[in-house]
């Protein structure tokens, strides 16, 4: 038999050789990334079914004007929403998903503002807003309306006061104000259009002024409109043009607001947003306050869970309804901060002699 080359034996008695298995590398015990979402997934829009039940429109008599609503619950005092300027009804949906299994829930949206159509959408003035409010609850629920808890963010917050303090809208048993602030109004308006929808939704959250991406993806897209002129999305609500009522929407509000004979509840991202009036009435126990931490101008959207948690609680405490609402027992998660915070502000010298302070309805969360 012939023999092999050398260089081919020496080739075969390697191969035959085990082979080592490779040194273990630093990162072997890292997981692998998990694949990304893309902007169209993670961005997406989200539809209201599912938080909401039903949506309407209601036709108001001897007039153009269609008001949207959005409807949710079939049981309990009605839980009336009015958003902020800029905003829609679907604003609360994420809260109206937990507010629904004790109560009904209707988000109406206002003039000039997502699938709401009038006569005159620029026509923004308090008188006229609050017409439009009394108008719906009255096509909706004719001369014997259920109980009512009025519940307004920002400028609709403004409005939910008028027509409190109207004292006209007799099954009204209580009203709640969320973070009811000028010069945030100012500044979230001042905003460029944009060309894609979902870059709006990215950047409402990732420039701050909403902190829930879930809800932005829920109520983004029905407060933008496209122009086929432009070839671009715009806001819905044309605010520029509606300066001129904004001083009426706040001037004397504070005092409107403690005068309305209803319990009453304000919601606040922050103290700074106490004025005098405010903090004085605060401490002579006349309506309950609750500072909502980690969140931004809107609570409602920014944390729904608590703040449905907070609507629930104000009307079990209240025992609004004709039943009234059982919840579960529920406190702050931040009482021990109370009493500081109470402390301090009692301590500004804003009480007069005389006065009566309440720290036990004043909460932070």
């Amino acid at each position: 038999m012939s023999t092999l080359p050398e260089e081919s034996l020496e080739e075969e008695l390697q191969s035959e050789e085990p082979k080592q298995p490779p040194l273990p590398s630093a990162f072997a015990s890292l997981p692998q990334r998990p694949p990304t979402q893309s902007s169209l997934e993670k961005y997406a829009p989200l539809d209201w079914v599912g938080y909401f039940d039903e949506e309407k429109d209601i036709s108001i008599p001897d007039s153009n004007d269609v008001f949207h609503v959005y409807m949710a619950g079939t049981e309990g005092p009605v839980i009336f929403c009015l958003h902020g300027g800029g905003y829609s009804g679907l604003s609360f949906a994420l809260a109206a998903g937990k507010i629904k299994e004790k109560a009904r829930v209707v988000a109406m949206d206002l003039r000039g503002h997502g699938k709401s159509s009038s006569e005159n959408d620029i026509d923004l003035s308090i008188e006229t807003m609050c017409n439009d409010v009394l108008a719906v609850l009255k096509e909706m629920y004719g001369e014997q309306p259920p109980s009512i808890v009025l519940v307004g963010h920002s400028m609709g917050g403004s409005v939910a006061v008028h027509v409190a303090a109207k004292k006209t809208l007799r099954s009204l048993h209580g009203l709640v104000v969320v973070d009811v602030v000028e010069v945030w109004f100012l500044q979230a308006n001042l905003l460029v259009d944009i060309c894609d929808y979902l870059l709006m939704i990215e950047w409402s959250v990732k420039g701050g002024s909403l902190r829930n991406l879930d809800s932005a993806r829920l109520s983004i897209p029905s407060t933008l409109k496209y122009d086929d002129s432009k070839k671009c999305y715009v806001y819905r609500a044309r605010l520029e043009e509606t300066e001129q009522y904004w001083r009426a929407w706040y001037e004397g509000l504070s005092e409107k607001f403690l005068s309305c004979p209803v319990p009453k509840l304000l919601l606040l991202a922050g103290t700074d947003r106490l004025d005098r009036p405010l903090t004085i009435g605060q401490m002579q126990g006349k309506f309950q306050m609750v500072v909502v931490r980690h969140t931004g101008h809107a609570i409602q959207e920014d944390a729904p869970e608590e703040f449905a948690s907070l609507i629930l609680n104000f009307i079990a405490r209240n025992r609004i309804g004709p039943h009234g609402v059982e919840v579960d027992t529920w406190a702050p998660s931040a009482i021990a901060v109370t009493n500081l915070i109470f402390h301090q502000v009692a301590s500004s010298s804003l009480l007069t002699d005389g006065q009566i302070a309440s720290p036990g309805l004043f909460f932070i969360l």
